[in-house]
């Protein structure tokens, strides 16, 4: 996948339970040369997190003061943190020579497909709703309401994956990880 100095960013978006964790992971184990995005947040470093690393953690202010500067490709905020990826982040790792994999939620990739048109948008998918609702049902951490907010969540993503340029089908994590090398291989022979 080194053929080419023309690097590429890759947004991987997918719904709750459907393993794109998983198959990211795994993708990355066989791939170290790409780089992971770091998003920025509001929210405290947990233990054992890094600045730089986990996140780049900032203030209200700080984020606010990017929001204003229209510094990040995207952002938005979940249970009172904002998260974002600053654009310049992305494209230092790029013009450093490195293919860049950000894993975010549908609405913003969308946005990042917005700013930088040349992204390549992957959306991970499970088999079926019926599988994904197994799936969360199999790890019993969630009661029936949040369960249900979820697969409705679930069939929103699903009308967003169709703005995508790639999907994924997770039946088996070997298959997808093969299914998201092949399109990268593809996308890396276009250059």
């Amino acid at each position: 996948m080194e053929n080419s100095s023309n690097k590429k960013l890759y947004v991987i978006s997918g719904s709750s339970g459907v393993g794109k964790g998983t198959v990211l992971k795994g993708f990355m184990a066989k791939h170290p040369d790409f780089a992971l995005s770091v998003s920025c947040t509001t929210r405290a470093p947990r233990v054992g997190e890094i600045d730089g690393i986990n996140y780049f953690f900032l203030t209200k202010e700080q984020f606010q003061e990017c929001i204003d500067n229209d510094k990040f490709l995207e952002w938005a905020e979940f249970a009172g943190n904002r998260y974002g990826t600053k654009e310049k982040y992305i494209r230092q790792c790029l013009n450093n020579g490195m293919n860049v994999i950000l894993e975010i939620e549908t609405k913003g990739a969308l946005q990042v497909k917005k700013k930088m048109p040349e992204a390549i948008l992957i959306f991970i998918a499970p088999p079926s709703l019926e599988e994904l609702e197994q799936r969360l049902r199999g790890r019993h951490t969630e009661d029936e309401e949040t369960i249900q907010k979820r697969l409705n969540e679930v069939k929103k993503e699903l009308e967003c994956a169709k703005q995508y340029d790639y999907t994924v089908i997770n039946d088996k994590v070997e298959n997808a990880i093969s299914a998201l090398e092949k399109i990268i291989t593809g996308e890396q022979e276009k250059c």
